[in-house]
């Protein structure tokens, strides 16, 4: 996306950087004529004899003043005139300038030539713009250029004089028969905008007969064109990134209204599943993880950045955990340890943009979850004019139909379909719903197709985000049947790690923990995949069982099937320990829990370790499973935690230097100690933390929300 980056600089009228156009050759060591006539040279080859759909006469004008650029050029350096030093100095400045044109001209004609058609469209008058701009820049290169210092002959100069007043009269040139497709494109926008469908043959004679896109694979990509600009661009761009989004509806509607469902499509897109593609399942997804660039991880919570912000000491931190850190009343920067001059936090949207393109890339997920507040999701896409509104609901009845009646490659098709439909906002994925796709959905969730199961299942995550949408899917007969099954036999790695997920998502209605906990098979699957699943996999499968160890009845049965075994195994893992903890720290409440965990030979080294080396929030989960486990364990379990190498020092780190709610706990649980007859062999040395912490209260009656941290906003990736 180079090229359109620049080209984004050059659509604001500002100059562009000159590192974006300058040779990689420094020009005052090397003959300059031959190096510009080489350049100018392959760039009329080049451009010659392409067709450019849109754009046409600007673009023959472009490459015809080249054609004479070449002739100067080349008449110089075979005369000899050419040399550096028989040029004035005037000469050489004017050919130094042409270079950068020659670029310059190289970047607009390959925009135009590998734009999307409903792109070029949209922009017709700021690229015509770009190309008046470039004549006027000739013009005044070719009034600069000293032709009587020059050596040339008659016919050459005759060209150039002509070349002079033909770019001198030249003007803004907007090509009216574009203009007026520019035209009737809005006006199907201002159609769904008023509650009207667009008419079939209009649609058809605009699509097919004057764009010429004749397939559905054509229209995908004009799509896929649309949904680039919006990201890459970051909200500066026009049409507005919310008008470009219904243009976007609008085309998704004209594709399957005009095309159907081609069998083909199911095929390539499982063909190319290897490749990372934009708003596609890719491959083993967790693996492009381990390439992130470093910097696009919060040093906090070691997770991408969703909103990074930048703190006085010039570090950045994703918004929600350095917030978090500074409402817990730490005054300094958890990676330098400087005091914080100020609280303001600086929004970097450079390195956002970089986040986001590279997860675009990469086929990573990068949407935020519409629970977590108004602000992630407008974030994640601008808010929705009626226009795109109108024209989804009518895709989404276009595609509930065919996934209802239609082959079973128009099946997949479809599923696929409403999964990206279902993508970003809480309207799509409401009236998806409402037209009865979880029904159908849940039909190919059995699908010998590993293609449809994926996608159906992915799809139920993405309409389960929606809160209403979740009464919907538990209430349909066999669905949540049908999604452990996909968790426990899914045809691939994605479609078992969706299904994960849906849990989780679902998991977040307390009524529904104890459904979910009780249909077989559940959690044994979810504890299989947090043992042996990809790194998302294992996110997905510890958050889930983090939701259901928060229902009081399910703890007798996550003991019974081995998901404590499971859960103690993950406090080794970096990326799932804290939700590990959290989940053991609730297990443990009950007896029978702490039982269960107190057998696990490696629980309390791992919660040792997790103390010393977690997040802020890990660390808090671990001292409160230790508290948890010598509170409902008996004398034994607290034996066991008492005897544990570091946990004095530990402790007194955390009484000082931990966060709020850790210093609460590692007061509490240096209580218990207290009451133990060998404390005072022990921790005799911590009398003084102790008394200074015993000023917090530490209630063992207490709701555990208060002595568990982990956020139930978890965020779950729509895909």
């Amino acid at each position: 996306m180079a090229t359109a980056a620049i080209f984004s600089s050059l659509r604001r009228r500002r100059s562009p950087s000159l590192e974006a156009f300058l040779a990689p050759v420094d020009l005052t060591e090397v003959a300059l004529v031959q190096t510009v006539a080489a350049v100018s040279s392959e760039l009329v080859s080049c451009f010659s004899n392409k067709v450019f759909f849109f754009q046409r006469r600007n673009s023959r004008s472009l490459i015809r003043k080249l054609e004479f650029f070449v002739v100067l050029l080349e008449y110089l350096r075979d005369s000899g005139s050419g040399s550096v030093s028989s040029l004035p100095s005037t000469a050489i400045l004017c050919f130094k300038e042409l270079y950068l044109l020659l670029y310059r001209s190289k970047i607009l004609l390959d925009y135009c030539a590998q734009s999307s058609k409903l792109w070029l469209l949209l922009q017709n008058h700021s690229i015509s713009g770009h190309f008046h701009d470039l004549n006027q820049e000739i013009s005044t290169l070719l009034d600069v250029f000293p032709i009587k210092d020059v050596g040339l002959s008659d016919d050459v100069r005759e060209q150039v004089e002509l070349l002079q007043k033909q770019a001198r009269k030249a003007k803004l040139y907007v090509d009216k028969s574009d203009e007026n497709l520019r035209v009737r494109f809005f006006s199907f926008l201002n159609d769904f905008e008023k509650g009207r469908i667009p008419n079939h043959v209009d649609l058809r004679l605009f699509f097919v007969e004057r764009l010429g896109i004749r397939d559905a694979k054509s229209c995908r990509c004009e799509i896929e064109f649309l949904e680039e600009q919006i990201v890459n661009h970051d909200g500066d761009i026009e049409p507005t990134a919310s008008v470009l989004n219904g243009f976007v509806a609008i085309t998704r509607y004209s594709r399957f209204l005009l095309f159907g469902f081609e069998e083909d499509e199911v095929q390539l897109s499982f063909r190319n599943q290897k490749k990372p593609r934009k708003g596609l399942i890719t491959r083993e997804i967790a693996d492009t993880f381990s390439v992130v660039p470093k910097d696009f991880f919060c040093p906090i919570s070691l997770d991408l950045m969703r909103d990074p912000v930048i703190i006085s000491t010039g570090q950045t931190y994703d918004r929600s955990s350095i917030t978090r850190w500074m409402e817990e009343g730490h005054c300094t920067c958890p990676k330098t340890g400087q005091m914080l001059i100020h609280t303001r936090l600086v929004p970097n949207r450079a390195l956002r943009n970089l986040i986001m393109q590279w997860c675009t890339a990469h086929g990573v997920p990068y949407d935020t979850l519409e629970t977590t507040g108004a602000s992630a999701e407008s974030f994640a896409a601008p808010l929705p004019i009626k226009a795109a509104t109108e024209a989804n609901r009518a895709t989404a009845t276009l595609l509930i139909q065919h996934l209802a009646n239609g082959s079973q490659a128009a099946q997949t098709v479809a599923a696929r379909e409403i999964r990206l439909l279902a993508k970003t906002g809480k309207e799509n994925r409401a009236f998806i719903a409402e037209a009865g796709a979880i029904p159908h959905l849940r039909k190919l969730l059995s699908s010998s197709d590993p293609v449809a199961q994926e996608n159906s299942v992915t799809a139920m995550l993405n309409l389960s985000i929606y809160d209403k949408n979740k009464s919907r899917i538990m209430d349909e007969d066999d669905c949540l049947r049908s999604i452990v099954e996909v968790l426990r036999l899914g045809l691939t790695t994605e479609a078992k790690e969706n299904a994960a997920a849906t849990l989780f998502s679902l998991s977040a209605v307390h009524d529904y923990k104890k459904r979910i906990a009780d249909e077989g098979g559940a959690v044994e699957a979810l504890a299989l995949l947090l043992g042996v699943g990809t790194p998302r996999g294992k996110k997905d499968a510890v958050t889930a069982l983090f939701n259901l160890s928060t229902h009081t009845d399910n703890c007798t049965r996550m003991i019974e099937i081995g998901a404590v075994t499971a859960l103690v195994g993950a406090l080794g893992n970096e990326g799932v320990a804290e939700e590990a903890a959290g989940a053991l720290a609730l297990i443990v409440r009950q007896p029978i829990g702490a039982e269960a965990v107190g057998k696990e030979e490696m629980a309390v080294a791992g919660l040792i370790s997790m103390m010393r080396c977690g997040t802020p929030r890990g660390k808090e989960n671990a001292v409160a499973a230790l508290l948890e486990l010598c509170r409902s364990g008996g004398a034994a379990a607290t034996e066991r935690v008492l005897k544990a190498p570091a946990l004095a020092g530990l402790l007194q780190t955390l009484l000082f230097t931990g966060t709020k709610r850790a210093r609460r706990k590692a007061a509490s649980l240096a209580r218990v100690f207290q009451r133990c007859e060998h404390a005072s062999l022990h921790f005799g040395g911590l009398g003084v933390g102790y008394a200074f912490a015993s000023n917090s209260t530490a209630n063992t009656g207490s709701r555990f929300a208060d002595d568990v941290s982990v956020p139930m906003s978890i965020s779950v990736q729509v895909l």
